[in-house]
């Protein structure tokens, strides 16, 4: 039995068991997906059981969610580019080499969510702006800033509640060439009227920006990529949308990124639009199921 899932706390929500199961079902895959509530604490141990008597099987790969992209750095054999530039891996794979002295297995961790964010936006005819806002710090914001160093020409700005959290965010920008500049978060609603705005912040913090939203003319109002997908519409992307802006959710993050956890976790070369379509369309029924 070859076998993945998907890990983090809380997990419930997660939508990667119903995407991966449709993407199975496309290429003919008859693996499973599951998902496992871990903590930071327990990723290493989890890590230690596969393949044991309460984890059998052959595993294929694993997904990360928060709060694990950051702790899974450490406990990895390699890293590919973006993982270590961003400090966050939410995939692992197996193999490839006998382990360490101690006799842990290789695990490679991959960052599918820049390539991720940057074909959703692609696919939504986002391919080069000349500035863009991030909202929050965090993972995410730092998978934000690395896909902005492939399209962005010109600065970024990232509006946080902390001055550390933008900190964290400056070498990823310096290694894309960015040029990354701090904001106030009660500044943020000046950030709206960039041509590409990410919200990269957890549930409800970034409601109180929809009035602003509302508020900007439409020749000035781009594009909002939201990374929530519940609850779906945030009240931000409702007012985007009511004010003719263009509109990405975190459903088009998670479809683009998993289809390449897929590729990754199969070693193949897969049927991409297939299995996005095929993901977008299971992911949305799960949606208006909830």
């Amino acid at each position: 039995m070859t076998r993945a899932a998907v890990l983090g706390s809380p997990i419930r929500h997660s939508l990667s068991p119903v995407l991966h199961a449709a993407a199975y079902d496309v290429l003919g895959l008859d693996w499973t997906y599951d998902a496992h509530e871990v903590t930071e604490d327990g990723l290493v141990g989890f890590l230690a059981r596969l393949g044991g008597p309460d984890l059998p099987g052959e595993w294929a790969g694993l997904s990360l969610t928060m709060p694990l992209k950051r702790a899974a750095i450490p406990l990895c054999t390699d890293l590919d580019e973006v993982a270590r530039v961003t400090n966050a891996a939410n995939t692992l794979t197996f193999g490839g080499g006998a382990g360490d002295s101690g006799g842990r297995r290789v695990v490679h961790g991959a960052n599918t969510d820049v390539p991720g964010m940057v074909n959703a936006l692609a696919a939504a005819g986002v391919r080069r702006v000349d500035r863009a806002t991030v909202l929050g710090g965090g993972a995410t914001a730092a998978a934000a800033v690395a896909a902005l160093g492939q399209i962005c020409r010109g600065p970024v700005e990232v509006y946080v509640r902390t001055p550390e959290r933008a900190a964290e965010l400056v070498p990823v920008a310096d290694h894309y060439g960015l040029t990354l500049r701090a904001r106030a978060w009660g500044e943020s609603p000046l950030g709206l009227t960039a041509p590409l705005v990410i919200a990269t912040t957890p549930k409800g913090a970034a409601d109180s920006l929809a009035r602003d939203a509302l508020m900007v003319p439409a020749a000035q109002l781009g594009v909002l990529f939201d990374v929530l997908y519940d609850p779906w519409p945030t009240p931000l992307a409702t007012a985007w949308t009511a004010a003719r802006g263009t509109v990405l959710g975190g459903l088009d993050l998670l479809v683009h990124q998993a289809v390449l956890q897929v590729e990754l976790m199969t070693g193949q070369n897969i049927d991409r639009p297939a299995v996005v379509t095929a993901m977008t369309k299971a992911g949305r029924a799960a949606l208006e199921r909830r």
